[in-house]
Order: C-alpha cells, then sequence, then structure tokens
C-alpha cells in the first residue's frame, strides 16, 4: 500500500477521504433533499477540492492519481446509490420497459437494473476522475508552481 501511494502522491487514506467528499451529494440528490444551486455546489465543491489537493501536493501524476480519486468516488456513489435505492424512488423503483417488460421473473429484473445502475455509478465517477485528471495534468504542465516534484 505504501508503494501505491508514493506513487500517486499521497496516502491511500486521503485519495479515499477525496472521494468520499462526493458522497453528500449522492445522498442529498438521492434523497431529495436539496435544490438546483446546493446541488450543483455538491457536485462541483469537491472536484475542485480534488485538484486542488492534487496540484498543491504536487503529485508525480495527477492524471493518474484524480483517475483513482475518481474510480474509488465511483465506487461509493454505486454503493450509495444502492443502499438509498428505496428511498430514492419512492417505493416504485425502475423496471424495463418496451418489449422488455415483463420478460424477467421481478427479481431478476431489479438485480439486473440494479447492476446497471452500479456499473454506470462506476463509469460516471470513472470519468469524472479521468477528465479532473486531465485537467490536472494540464494545469501542472502549463503553470511551473505546480508541476510534479522530483522523487
Amino acid at each position: 500500500m505504501e508503494a501505491v501511494g508514493r506513487r500517486l502522491g499521497l496516502s491511500i487514506t486521503v485519495v479515499c477521504g477525496l472521494a468520499a467528499l462526493g458522497v453528500p451529494r449522492v445522498v442529498a440528490h438521492d434523497l431529495k433533499l436539496v435544490g438546483p444551486f446546493v446541488n450543483s455546489l455538491l457536485v462541483f465543491v469537491p472536484i475542485a477540492v480534488w485538484l486542488a489537493v492534487v496540484l498543491w501536493k504536487r503529485v508525480p501524476n495527477p492524471f493518474l492519481t484524480l483517475l483513482v480519486v475518481g474510480t474509488i468516488y465511483g465506487v461509493l456513489l454505486g454503493v450509495t446509490h444502492q443502499l438509498l435505492w428505496t428511498e430514492s424512488f419512492d417505493g416504485d423503483p425502475p423496471s424495463l420497459g418496451g418489449s422488455l417488460a415483463g420478460a424477467l421473473p421481478p427479481a431478476a429484473e431489479a438485480a439486473l437494473l440494479r447492476i446497471f445502475a452500479f456499473f454506470s455509478s462506476l463509469v460516471t465517477g470513472t470519468g469524472v476522475g479521468l477528465v479532473t485528471g486531465l485537467a490536472g495534468w494540464v494545469i501542472s504542465r502549463m503553470v511551473p508552481g505546480f508541476r510534479p516534484r522530483d522523487h
């Protein structure tokens, strides 16, 4: 684990902590606790913090570090959505439609939808990490004060 932390430039604890900054938005969204403005803050502030920490710490590879943060965020996103599934849909979860409506037993349909939802969350988190990582990489190359430290 220490070698991974060195490669990322941050400890695994910090990487997971950064990823966890996105969980309040998931909870607030799934439980419909906030309006659009607060939701936007909960979306963008954690990502800005990810980027600021990685640039401030001058990690060896901002792209890799933020990709890992995003992937862990995706896992947390998927798990949180699963935990709040019933509340999120007010007891009326989604179902397959069109020619697939009723094609599967209800339990199989629910499992299939949950599996796809989890992997969708994983892809979303990884995508956020990828885009943020690209931004971090570009900024670290363009701004001398944010260039990775020589190790």
